[in-house]
């Protein structure tokens, strides 16, 4: 086995734990538009020249993404608070996350789509309602 990166053994554990999708505020948020009569696609790729970006929730008709950000992956101003151990990696990291961020946002409206951000820390029926006045916003412009 290849040798790990990770400063400890507990952050190890810790990082394999992360999912990439269906988080808890991904199943929250979800859950609740679908039981408000949304339909919308997961894990979705509408980027056809990076094929390895993916949205956490994609109204295709309505050309709508929505994003919920973790507030550690994506440096939160609110709550993000820096690993003391590996602090040099962990700074680079979330920089170039917080980079590829604004970078998807501009190649995902270049595409014609709306993007919504949601923090993880939001309340899911806030997000809720920003994304329903978007999706709203875009019925009656289409």
């Amino acid at each position: 086995m290849a040798e790990s990166w990770a400063s400890s053994d507990h952050s190890r554990r810790t990082m394999r734990a992360n999912r990439g999708r269906d988080t808890k505020p991904e199943l929250l948020i979800r859950r609740a538009l679908h039981a408000r009569g949304w339909r919308f696609r997961v894990g979705y790729r509408p980027l056809p020249q990076d094929r390895r970006r993916t949205v956490d929730i994609a109204f295709t008709r309505k050309r709508v993404i929505v994003l919920i950000d973790g507030c550690f992956w994506h440096g939160c101003s609110e709550h993000f608070i820096p690993p003391v151990a590996n602090a040099d990696y962990w700074r680079a990291k979330i920089r170039r996350n917080q980079e590829r961020d604004v970078e998807t946002n501009a190649l995902l409206r270049a595409e014609g789509w709306t993007v919504l951000r949601v923090w993880e820390h939001e309340s899911v029926d806030g997000a809720v309602a920003i994304i329903e006045g978007s999706l709203q916003g875009a019925i009656s412009e289409g």
